[in-house]
């Protein structure tokens, strides 16, 4: 009997918009925001050009973090409903195309930074690139239940970025917008993980509701959300900002602890409809959103 002749899997033509779905752009739109907010916080404004740049490589680099993710979990995402249909494993685009795009998108990102604004701005966007793909993605994502807590790190960097870009140094406010973004990342990505628990056991994640459960990780949102709250307030009492982001920061804060409550008394094991997970990781989006938005309203006014 003549030998079957394996025939490799066939790869469709991709287009521009599975080249743009490389860059994840609704998670690029949230690291875009808050730079972009970081930069206008900063107590100087460099010209409009450098800080048009400064933008703009950020969001390459966020474009090849999201390229070079996906490049690398393409194996993980054709076993989650939530990502079976991106490019690579739906099929519509090879392995080494997502790895030389990432790659070059985030070379050029570091380097268009250092030449047009600054070398420290460029280093801090070559760290984030290098935290999230190798310190988050191939190392603590397939290893810890703990993979978010550490790796939130990596989105934690566009404010510090963006305010570097501006002013070439590093402050406390930016850091303290670090701090804020890196206690954010674990109860709002907690969330979503809680009601898609089960694509993640099913790709072999070691995500926290896999691994601890839905109760341990509804109380790990919790007590994540205080630190969080505390840190998004410290701004105004330390005289960073004025009564206009206090306030404000206050009252967000206090209403994204409320949505965590819910959270904590649901004993549901799989949510459903507007299951209290799904309200506050919708709220969780916009409270970011607005809460940098404020910010510089706060630095602009005061």
């Amino acid at each position: 009997m003549p030998a079957v002749e394996l025939q490799p899997p066939i790869v469709l033509a991709a287009d521009w918009r599975d080249i743009l779905a490389l860059t994840k752009p609704r998670v690029m739109s949230l690291v875009v925001f808050t730079a972009l907010c970081g930069l206008l916080a900063a107590p100087v404004m460099p010209p409009l050009v450098i800080g048009f740049t400064a933008i703009l490589c950020i969001a390459l680099g966020a474009g090849a973090c999201g390229a070079l993710n996906q490049w690398y979990e393409a194996d993980i995402d054709a076993k989650m409903r939530r990502t079976a249909k991106r490019p690579l494993p739906d099929g519509r685009m090879d392995r080494q195309t997502a790895l030389h795009f990432g790659v070059g998108l985030g070379a050029f990102s570091v380097l268009l930074m250092g030449v047009a604004a600054n070398w420290l701005a460029a280093a801090l966007l070559a760290v984030s690139i290098l935290f999230y793909i190798i310190v988050y993605t191939m190392w603590l994502k397939p290893r810890t239940a703990q993979n978010i807590v550490i790796g939130g790190a990596a989105g934690a960097f566009p404010p510090l970025i963006g305010w570097v870009a501006a002013t070439g140094h590093v402050a406390s406010l930016p850091l303290l917008l670090f701090a804020i973004i890196f206690l954010w990342t674990p109860p709002h990505f907690w969330a979503l993980s809680l009601f898609i628990r089960s694509d993640y056991a099913n790709a072999g994640i070691p995500m926290l509701p896999v691994i601890a459960g839905p109760t341990s990780t509804r109380r790990q949102i919790v007590l994540f959300s205080l630190p969080m709250a505390a840190a998004a307030v410290a701004p105004w009492p330390l005289g960073l900002t004025g009564a206009i982001y206090g306030l404000s920061a206050l009252a967000f804060s206090l209403a994204f602890v409320a949505l965590t409550i819910p959270v904590l008394t649901n004993r549901a094991t799989e949510p459903a409809g507007m299951a209290p997970e799904k309200r506050l990781f919708g709220f969780s989006v916009l409270y970011l959103f607005a809460l940098f938005g404020v910010l510089v309203v706060d630095r602009w006014l005061v």
